[in-house]
Parts: structure tokens; sequence; C-alpha cells
């Protein structure tokens, strides 16, 4: 598996260019059956996105959707596009990320109608709950003015048929609401990527911008104006997606890597520590007659941060190992974590601001722990000099 690399895919050449804008140094990668896909970098990231354009349908999104996961082997798939509201959970201009997809035109006729028979998949739970935790952060739209108000991202049923969907009072239509009244939005691809992803084992997310209303005015002049922002907000949420996939996947490996040099680490630092002969301290809090203590951080570069917050990680292990945090605020502090991380090797004064908001983020989430708190508060500091 390419650990850094995460495919995205769109039907339409105005969503594709939606994506596109969010990438660096984008450079041609051409499939030995002449499918053409773009490698590049997302904005301020190391994050690789390979994008590809699988025109409209079902059909054509599952092929060229095994066959990105066959040539990059990615982290992650995600579809993303624009789609048809069927109610009015969603305005115009949020994002759906799919909790799982319809193939709605599975069915039986029979003399007393037409019957369902749906193929459903659901959404992998890893990227669910990435994307509720990313939702809930609330930090991934395009800050453009004119644009009113900011967009939402939901979650619940999509669903992909064969036809194009214009109507609300059609019989289709009736019957599409009836049968599959908890889908939010309605659109022509999602099953076959969800299907080429679940041939493959590769983890799907369908992304939505809702640009329409599924009720006879696509085309129009609304819709002219919506499709475009529809698409640069499905764009901006799944590029934030794909570097979190990415972030997590350095994490695992880290933690993996942690593991088996831990014990190596200590020894080298008990060594250095008596071969200096000198030992900062400073005090973090007093609680119940303890006393936390950390040795003041030296922080002169990035490189130094990201070596203090991986071992601030080491101090969040103990922590969740020991049952001082649960596994919620466990996992969100190591979401924070990373996100300050990476933030920090990028080196730029942006970057620096990025990971200073999200090392605040994460001294919320520990305020319950003194000594996490007193090992994280220099580091608070650290970030903001470096910018």
């Amino acid at each position: 598996m390419s650990k850094d690399l995460v495919v995205i895919l769109t039907a339409l050449n105005l969503e594709y260019q939606a994506v596109r804008r969010k990438l660096a140094g984008p450079q041609v990668h051409r499939h030995e059956r002449g499918t053409r896909f773009e490698v590049g970098t997302v904005q301020g990231t190391s994050c690789r996105v390979a994008l590809g354009l699988t025109n409209k349908g079902n059909h054509s999104a599952a092929v060229i959707a095994e066959r990105a996961i066959q040539e990059f082997s990615p982290v992650a798939v995600l579809f993303v596009g624009v789609a048809g509201a069927l109610w009015d959970t969603a305005r115009l201009g949020d994002v759906v990320m799919a909790t799982h997809v319809y193939a709605y035109h599975g069915g039986t006729s029979e003399d007393d109608g037409l019957k369902a028979r749906p193929r459903v998949w659901e959404a992998a739970h890893g990227i669910s709950q990435l994307g509720s935790h990313l939702a809930r952060v609330n930090d991934w739209a395009d800050d453009t003015p004119g644009h009113g108000r900011a967009p939402q991202v939901r979650f619940g049923a999509i669903a992909a048929g064969e036809v194009v969907q214009n109507s609300r009072i059609s019989a289709e239509a009736r019957w599409i609401r009836q049968h599959y009244n908890d889908a939010l939005a309605i659109e022509m691809e999602a099953a076959g990527v969800a299907q080429a992803g679940h041939l493959s084992g590769a983890p799907v997310a369908i992304i939505r911008g809702i640009s329409d209303r599924a009720d006879g005015t696509k085309s129009s002049a609304k819709d002219r104006n919506w499709q475009p922002r529809a698409a640069a907000n499905a764009a901006a949420f799944a590029t934030r997606l794909a570097v979190e996939l990415v972030g997590e996947q350095a994490q695992i490996a880290m933690s993996q890597a942690d593991k088996a040099h831990t014990a190596d680490e200590l020894k080298e630092h008990v060594s250095n520590t008596a071969h200096n002969s000198t030992v900062g301290i400073m005090a973090g809090s007093v609680k119940e007659s303890s006393v936390y203590v950390n040795a003041d951080p030296k922080v002169t570069s990035p490189a130094d941060l990201v070596a203090e917050l991986d071992g601030f990680r080491e101090h969040l292990k103990r922590h969740h190992a020991e049952s001082a945090l649960d596994d919620d605020t466990y996992q969100e502090a190591l979401a924070e974590l990373g996100f300050a991380r990476r933030a920090a090797s990028e080196n730029t004064p942006e970057s620096s601001k990025r990971a200073t908001m999200a090392l605040k983020r994460l001294r919320g989430l520990i305020a319950e722990s003194p000594e996490l708190g007193a090992r994280l508060a220099p580091l608070v500091v650290a970030a903001g000099d470096l910018s």
C-alpha cells in the first residue's frame, strides 16, 4: 500500500478542476491501458493525490476505480463531486458524506408494482469516524468572501442509479422517495466506486456537494451558479480528509516503530542524562501531594518541535494505558497531535500557525490531566514562537 497517496476520482470536468486547484505540481501518470491520472500533492502538505476522471455512470466509475486501486494501491479512494438533494435536510452548497450507498435500480417487477432489491455498501468505519471528526472541528471550508453561510457536512445514505433524476413528481422519483427515504442525495457513480472498493479491499468515501434538489431545476441558472460552489466545497472537504488519512498512516507507522525502539531510546536517554550530569527541571503542577516535572524543552527549529511532539505522544500513550485518558479523548488527542506534527514539519509561517491551533485544541482535550498540560504548555509557546 502507498501510505502517502489517496486516489480522488470525479465524474465531471468541473469537479476534476475543483480538486486539481487544491494540488501542487500535478504530473501526468498514464496507465498502460491509456487512462490518464494526475499525481500531485495537496498544497502545503506531503499528502499525494492521484486524480482521475471517470465520466458519468456507475459502470465507468467502477472500471476506473478498480484500475486506480490496482495502479496506486492507495490509502483510500474518494469519489468527489456534486449531487442532487432528495430532502431539505441538506441545503445547497452543503457536503454529504455517505454512511452507505444504495444501488437503487436493483429490483423485481411484479403484478402489483416494482419491488426494491438494492445492493448496499457501508462506508468503512475508520473513514466515517475521521469524516465526523473533521466535521466537528469545522475548519476545512475555503474562506471565500461573498458566499454567504459556511457549508455544513451531512452524513447519511446516498442513492446511486443509472439515470439523471430531475423531478419530484415522476413515478420513479416518488418510488425512490418511498423506498429510500433515508437517502440524503442522489447521483450516478457511487455504487460503481463502492463495488470496486469492496472487491479490492480498499476503503472508499463518497463526498458530494449539493448543487440542486433533483426537482426539475437542473441546468437552470441557479444550478449553474451552485455547481462550481458545491464542487469546490466537496473538493475542500475531500482533500482535507485525504491529508488526515495519510497522516493516520504515518501515525500508525510511527507507533509500530516506537514499540520496537522504546527500550533502546529509554536506555540512551538515561545514559545521555548521566553523561551530561545536568538536569533541567520545571515544575508543572502540584496535585494531591504529587509534583509533576519535566525538562524545559529547547525548541529552536521545526525539527526540534517535531521531536518534542514525538516525545509527548509517548506520554499520551502512557496515560491512556493507565486509564487516565478514555479511548475517545485519546484518539482525538492523537489526531490533533498528528496534525500539529505534520504542520510543524512543513516549516512555513502559515504551517506553524496551524500547528499552534492544533496544539491549543489538544490542550483543551487534556485539560483534566495536569501532568500532560504542564508538558504541553511550553510546546504551545514554542510553536507560536516559530511562526
